[in-house]
């Protein structure tokens, strides 16, 4: 007996329309199971588009460009995910207390210049960056003689806005340490949200980009890839993170996400934690 898909749901053909546009575009892989979720998602553009059908919808979206403002609509609503300052706590207090200290102490007896440049790739609405500058900010003498730079990186336009305001809801910010929310962010009046002061601000840059492309720049000490790589199948990974990789500075750091299962293609690189690899350092 066939069975009789919802008008208000996409069919299998749809979704398959829909994933292969989404993964040759972005590397992102829609499973079968999303179906729910991606009819749900869809219906919130068609009701803002005043566009009719899942068809119609997607016959739109193959002929925009990456740069369009549908588009971008369309894929931070199908790849939205919860994201807020201090994530992961391990993660944060290894920057904390091990890594930003050594990077001062060797500063200090000439074996590395003054400076630090991160990629948070991926970064959402800015949050991992905002953490990252907090806790560069709060590490002296780093915010006053070094030469720092954040670069936040998403395919998402919208996201990327997001980030640029530098304001974080109350929910966002519920892991900031008491001490480091009156040192370095406002409480908006009039609004339940907090502003990242100049000195965060000053320290980050945000610019899109598509993991799946080359990233056109020079390299970084740390590289940060986190809950993202999660939506991507196995031949997208190797794109990924031969793209990612390749930004590494030798000797540098790459931190990814516990998820990501990406653990067999760093196999060459020196493991200390389970999130953490090292590149090897020119001889």
């Amino acid at each position: 007996m066939a069975t009789t898909v919802p008008k208000d749901q996409v069919t299998d053909a749809q979704l398959g329309r829909y994933g292969k546009l989404v993964y040759d575009r972005t590397g992102i892989r829609i499973s079968p199971q999303k179906t729910t979720l991606l009819s749900n998602r869809i219906r919130r553009r068609l009701k803002a588009t005043g566009i009719e059908s899942f068809d119609a919808y997607e016959r739109l979206l193959r002929d925009l460009d990456a740069d369009d403002p549908e588009w971008d609509a369309f894929l931070q609503e199908i790849t939205t995910h919860e994201t807020y300052l201090f994530r992961d706590e391990k993660q944060w207090e290894w920057l904390q207390k091990e890594y930003l200290p050594q990077l001062v102490s060797d500063a200090r007896t000439g074996k590395r210049d003054r400076s630090l440049r991160i990629w948070s790739a991926a970064c959402s609405t800015g949050d991992e960056c905002f953490t990252l500058a907090t806790c560069i900010a709060a590490t002296p003498p780093m915010a006053s003689d070094w030469n720092i730079e954040i670069l936040g990186t998403d395919i998402g336009i919208g996201a990327l806005e997001e980030a640029r305001r530098a304001r974080f809801s109350e929910r966002a910010m519920r892991l900031v340490p008491e001490s480091l929310n009156r040192r370095f962010f406002t409480k908006v009046k009039d609004a339940e949200q907090w502003e990242a002061k100049p000195v965060l601000r000053d320290m980050i840059t945000f610019r899109q980009h598509n993991l799946m492309d080359p990233f056109r720049g020079t390299g970084f000490d740390l590289v940060i890839v986190k809950n993202v790589l999660i939506y991507f199948d196995a031949a997208s990974k190797k794109v990924v993170m031969d793209h990612i990789r390749a930004m590494v500075r030798p000797g540098g750091l790459l931190l990814v996400g516990a998820a990501e299962g990406v653990s067999d293609r760093l196999k060459d690189l020196e493991r200390h934690k389970v999130w953490l690899y090292e590149t090897p350092k020119n001889n």
